[in-house]
Parts: C-alpha cells; structure tokens; sequence
C-alpha cells in the first residue's frame, strides 16, 4: 500500500483542515466547524472544488467576505477558542475585504483560518484579474496586507511547502498566548495543482491546550503582597472566561473578600449580583468599580491586556504606590505596568493561589466600603432602567428592557457606536456567555456577522443583537445567511439618525457634532448638531424586511419589551427597529479618555475642551517599578 496520496493543494488543505482536534481537560472536539466562502475565479476550481469534493468540512455560503471572518471570531469566542471556522476567498478585493475581520480575531486573540486566493505563483500571464503589480518586485500581492494583522502568515508557492504550513498554523490557532487570525495566502494554480502527499498528514491529530503554571517562586511572591494588601482589586478579563475559571474565580473572591471589576471582555466573570461583583472598570466602568481602582494599593489583573478604556488612559488607579500582579499566559501582557508575572492559565493559577492565601481576607472597613458602592451602584442601574423619556426613548431605558424582559439564559452581542459604553456600565450579566462584545477593535458590522457565529456555537440559546442604524448600515448582509441556514437571531436596532457616540464624543471637544447626522447639506457645509436639518428618507425598517427579517416597529420601552415576546415566537431573524433618542446619555462615572483636543483653534468651544483636556492628562501615570511611578512629562 502506498503511504501517500495524491490530491491538489486546495483538496489537501480540506482533508488535513477535517482531521484536526483540539483537547481540554480531556474532552477532545473537532477543531474546524466548517468552512466559509465566497468563490470567484481565484478559488472556485481550488477550494471550491476541494470543498465539493472532500465530505469532512461542512461548506457555508457567506454575503460579504469581511462578515464571514466576524462570523468565525464570534463562534470562536463563544466556544473559548477551542473551535473554529476556516473562511476562503478569491483574489483581490475578496481578500481585502477579509483584512478587517484578520484584525478583529488578532487583536481579540480569536483563532480564525484565512485561505484568501492569490496571483499565479508561475507568473506567466501576469497581470492577471485584479492583480496589484508593483514596480519593485513580482514576490508581493495584495495578500502581503494580511502581515499586519495575522499571528502567522505564509504563502504556499509550491504543493511541497503545503505541510509545514499547516503544522505551523494550527501551533498558532491552538496557542492560549499567540492565538489570532492564521492567513495562507493560496495562489490560484498552486491550488489546482496536484502532488503525493503523506497519508501520515491526514491522519487525526490532536492539539492539546496546556494550563501553564507560573513559577512557584513568584506565586509565593503574590501570595505575600495579597496578604499585605489594604485595599486590593481584582480586575477580570477575557482570560478568567476563555479559562473556565468564573467559579474559580468565584471561590478565590469569597475566600478573600477581594472585589472584582469587569474588563468589556471580562464581564460575566461573575454574576452582576455576586457580592464582590463592582461591575464595569475603566472608562466606561460604573461608579463603585472606578471609585475603588483610585484607592486600591494593590492591582490583580486576570487574563487582561489593560487596554486603555481598562486603565482610563493611565488614570484609574492613582494610589501613589499601587503595585501590579498579573495573571495571564501571554507573557507580553504579563509584565505590563511593572507588574509581578505570574505567566500561565488563569483557572490554574487561581487554584494555586488559593492555597496559598488561605486564611487571608480583606479587613471588614474595606469590604463593607466595598457593599456600599456596589449597592448605590445597583439603585443607579434601577433609575436608568426606570427612566420613561419622551418623545422618543433613550438608550439606557432600551438597555434595560433587553436585560429585564429578554431571556435570561440569551447572549447579548454588540461591538461599536455608544452602545458598548453604556451596556459595560448597565448590562446585569446572568451568565458567562451573555454579554458578547467586539471591543478590542470595535467593528461597526460585526454584530449581525458576529451573532450569527454565537447562535451557531450554541444554537439553543437566543441571541439579542444590539445594534445602531451606523453599525446596520455598515454591514447588515449575514441577516441572509442567518436565514438561509436557520439560525434565528433577534436584532434589536436602535436608529439614531446618524453616528451617536461619535457625536456625543464631538460636543465633549467642542465640536458641536460635526458630521455625524444623517441630513442633507446646507450650502456647503454638513449640519452640526444643533441645527435644524432634513434628514435623509431612510427606512431602515422596510430595508430589513427586503432581506427576509421578520421586523416589528417599536416607539416606546414597553413596545420593545413587547415584541421580544413576539420575536421569540418567530421562525426566523427578527429585527426590533426603534428610534431612541441620541443626546439623552448615560453618564460618565468618575473617568476620563484621553482623546487630544486641538492646541490651537478659532473656536471657543474647543478651547475650553483643551483645557479640559490638559487637566486630565496631567493624571496619566506611566508605571515602571513595583510601588512607585513617573509623571508624564507635558
């Protein structure tokens, strides 16, 4: 018997890509859920014909290339990154449209497999279709725009370079530290071309995902700094939930009386009623969260890269001899603010932990500060739930009727505009899974994508996808997919008749919202936006019901809690339009982003916001030694 077989490229990429697994604690799963794609004449006689051809990768018909690679992040996400989809594409514009999704899985670390198609490695007819020549050097296409944004990235010029290639790919999927999007750049005739390869690459291969331990030494070191900590703070982040470790998490914060604040990938860590529970940190954190960072002397960060919404850009923890421990298996992001590392799985090293600050517990005037906040916290959500505004309803209410009335078992996906803001402060997480956001990157478009890639990690759970009319219009296609596949989702869209954070975010810097209103010119100029405008005749409504939704029409808070019954019932996508107001805000609680202000200016608007600006920079804090820190020099 022969010990190889022959295939093309393209059939060997789906037959190694059907045999990969991955194992956790000893439960093994199939690595690669599927395939999405959209063929054009770069991959159709490749990858498509592979896909047609090999029975072990389910084949799923995506609209919009970028939506596609959404799609895999938000069911890779949903999965702990233990699951995946590979997405293909034709050349050019297909494959760019894919480098916004590379950057959203890279920087949220989410396996996603790129196969994008590429010029013709034998490169006889060039310039072919949608081929980018450069002058300089024939070795680049415009594939070479994935480097940026994948963990790896290779080209497969010749059949035999095809299986170091994968090895190389799935190390990188399968890490807890270096995972993101994995591009191989798939040149058209490589594709279609055959060779013998060893069955011995087909054969099933199991991946295990380790729980590194950090060193002994420095888990005696936190332990000691634990115990003589006044006022420590927890700040949980997607790592505590990739891990599996809530109810670790859970344990080691009743033993120690330690209160938790909620990084935007870390809330769900614990449940919004757990007592140690402070709810959102950061910029757009709650006001008991942010109120105990300032004080706190010691900083414990799980499985968070402290972004700088996390940090307040540098301004959230202002005790003048804070010190840092971080667990996290990246390395990169174990030693940032001088921290002391304890590199390895979150769930692991809480255990560790555990044991070693048995016995110690925050003193009974901290914990109780502690309750305190957390209660006047909770009556602050209640009145924004309760707030009944009119003419039209504000965001905050809307927020509230989702959370109160929608099911609780329901995951709750959102990723750009206002929205995330205002859902990290007042959304009651009940669950792990239920609150979904994209925003390590923010992606206007991800949701519908997004969502579409949580209803099929767990097609049993409802999925809320919150959106506004800036975000739809970016990239609402997949509502076909979700229905030709049949994996309902409901879409609650919120039309703000233009861009509402980046309005709001305009008239903080005196700009008077310049640009973001769906309205007519006037003269030469677009509105700001406190003028009277005709706004554009868009019905984003009927647009919704032209791509197959079932849609319901809302005006109040009460219609909304109304049709989330109705949408429930429903046999496919539901999209829940309603006007909200967009100046009626939720407010900031005690933090600060930096976003400069123009130095210089003829408006006395934002004169004043520089001023303003100057002040809060004047609190940024750079942290370089255990215990101590430099100003910023301005």
């Amino acid at each position: 018997m022969s010990d190889t077989t022959r295939l093309t490229t393209a059939q060997a990429v789906v037959r190694f890509l059907s045999n990969q697994y991955v194992e956790r604690d000893g439960e093994q799963q199939p690595f690669f859920a599927g395939c999405f794609g959209i063929f054009g004449h770069g991959n159709v006689a490749g990858l498509g014909q592979a896909l047609q051809q090999e029975p072990g990768l389910r084949y799923y018909q995506a609209r919009n290339e970028q939506a596609m690679v959404h799609t895999a992040a938000g069911f890779a996400k949903m999965r702990n990154r233990l699951q995946t989809f590979a997405c293909t594409s034709s050349i050019g514009p297909g494959a760019t449209n894919m480098i916004t999704g590379a950057a959203v899985a890279t920087v949220n670390r989410l396996p996603v497999l790129l196969l994008p198609g590429d010029l013709f490695a034998r490169r006889n007819v060039a310039p072919v279709l949608q081929q980018l020549e450069s002058e300089h050097t024939q070795d680049i296409s415009v594939n070479d725009s994935f480097r940026a944004v994948s963990r790896y990235w290779d080209r497969i010029n010749r059949p035999d370079q095809l299986p170091r290639a994968l090895m190389e790919a799935m190390r990188t999927l399968t890490s807890p530290a270096d995972t993101g999007a994995v591009t191989l750049a798939m040149p058209q005739d490589v594709q279609a071309e055959a060779h013998d390869y060893p069955n011995a690459l087909f054969e099933r291969r199991v991946w295990r995902v380790p729980r590194n331990r950090p060193d002994r030494a420095a888990l005696e070191e936190a332990a000691a700094w634990i115990r003589q900590s006044e006022r420590p703070l927890i700040v949980a982040g997607g790592g505590v939930i990739y891990s599996g470790a809530t109810e670790t998490l859970d344990r080691f914060t009743r033993q120690t009386g330690i209160p938790v604040g909620e990084t935007m990938a870390g809330k769900g860590s614990l449940r919004f009623d757990h007592p140690m529970n402070l709810g959102a940190v950061g910029v757009t954190g709650t006001s008991a969260a942010n109120r105990i960072a300032k004080e706190a002397d010691l900083v414990i960060g799980i499985g968070t890269r402290y972004s700088d919404f996390t940090t307040a850009s540098k301004t959230a923890f202002q005790h003048p001899d804070v010190r840092f421990i971080n667990i996290n298996v990246a390395e990169f992001d174990a030693y940032k603010h001088a921290a002391l590392p304890l590199v390895g799985d979150a769930r692991a090293t809480l255990d560790e932990l555990s044991e070693l600050v048995e016995g110690g517990t925050v003193a009974p005037a901290y914990r109780s500060r502690c309750e305190q906040l957390r209660a006047a916290w909770d009556e602050e959500v209640d009145r924004i739930y309760g707030i009944r505004h009119a003419p039209r309803p504000s965001q905050g209410e809307l927020i509230g009727a989702v959370n109160e009335e929608g099911d609780p078992e329901a995951v709750m996906i959102c990723a750009s505009g206002s929205l995330p803001g205002d859902l990290h402060k007042l959304w009651r997480a009940r669950h792990p899974k239920q609150y979904h956001l994209e925003y390590g990157y923010s992606t206007m478009g991800y949701e519908v994508a997004g969502g579409l890639g949580v209803k099929m990690a767990d097609p049993d759970r409802e999925v809320y996808v919150l959106m506004g009319d800036g975000s739809y219009l970016m990239l609402s296609s997949e509502i076909v997919t979700s229905i030709q596949e049949g994996y309902k989702l409901t879409i609650v869209l919120l039309d703000n008749e233009g861009f509402k954070s980046i309005g709001g975010l305009s008239r903080s810097l005196g700009q008077e919202g310049f640009g973001t209103r769906y309205a007519y010119p006037q003269g030469d100029a677009l509105p700001g936006d406190d003028e009277e405008v005709e706004l554009l005749p868009v019905d984003l409504a009927s647009n919704a019901e032209t791509l197959g939704a079932h849609v319901i029409r809302c005006e109040t808070r009460s219609d909304v809690a109304e049709a989330l019954d109705e949408a429930k019932a429903a046999d496919r996508t539901t999209v829940i339009y309603v006007q909200s107001d967009r100046y009626e805000d939720v407010p900031s609680y005690e933090s600060w982003w930096d976003v400069p202000v123009a130095e210089v200016s003829a408006m006395p608007a934002v004169d004043n916001a520089r001023a303003a600006w100057e002040e809060g920079r004047a609190k940024e804090r750079e942290f370089l030694q255990p215990g101590q820190h430099d100003a910023v020099t301005r």
